[in-house]
């Protein structure tokens, strides 16, 4: 079997070091090349292609964002998992709209990253123990059980996978602030999720909304 071939793409060079060292003990992975930044990875890219490309969120010139976004457009079979520093649900929805196929903290034990290495060849995502409490329980719906949805209610949650606030929802929808928590709340309990996060991770695997 061939190693996974993988990118290390971080603007701190210390950290992307010991990711290398850490990731070449493993005999099933392969670092093929370090970046530090999107406008690297555009370069890199041309050389070489790997299989996961490990991106910080935050970088210089074109960040974590920016630069999943782009490899989704260009290469497509690049699968990204995200590197932060923060679990916070912004994030999160960010890197998942973006395109990463795993989110990962960067204080996240080290045994962690080779088994969501793994998950993302053999289920194509994963995502760290470590933020598993910021996707607020949202793999726990039960697929073949139906949700009914009112029109408004599946409004507000497209609006939800984009980056307004609930005040902006609320102003695109023409409704008050407090009828925005309404379809919130409301959603919270029919889809068994506590935050916006388990919100975006729903309507992403059920085709409402497309990456």
């Amino acid at each position: 079997m061939k190693p996974v071939r993988l990118a290390i793409v971080d603007d701190h060079k210390l950290f992307r070091r010991g990711l290398v060292e850490l990731l070449e003990k493993r005999k099933t992975c392969e670092v093929i090349w370090e970046a530090s930044n999107g406008i690297e990875v555009m370069k890199k890219m041309q050389e070489a292609v790997p299989d996961i490309a490990l991106i910080d969120c935050n970088m210089p010139l074109m960040n974590g964002e920016e630069t999943t976004r782009w490899l989704r457009m260009e290469y497509p079979a690049v699968r990204v998992l995200a590197l932060s520093m923060y679990d916070d649900e912004e994030n999160i929805i960010k890197m998942i709209r973006a395109g990463a196929v795993g989110y990962m903290l960067k204080d996240s034990d080290p045994s962690e990253l080779g088994i969501i290495l793994d998950e993302i060849m053999e289920k194509g995502y994963s995502y760290s123990s470590s933020v598993s409490h910021a996707l607020a329980n949202n793999m726990r719906i039960d697929p073949a059980a139906p949700i009914e949805l009112s029109d408004r209610e599946k409004e507000f949650l497209v609006h939800a996978c984009s980056e307004m606030t609930y005040k902006e929802i609320a102003d695109r929808m023409h409704v008050a602030a407090r009828t925005v928590d309404g379809y919130r709340e409301s959603l919270f309990e029919k889809l068994s999720c506590k935050s916006r996060v388990g919100l975006v991770m729903f309507a992403i695997r059920t085709g409402m909304v497309a990456l």
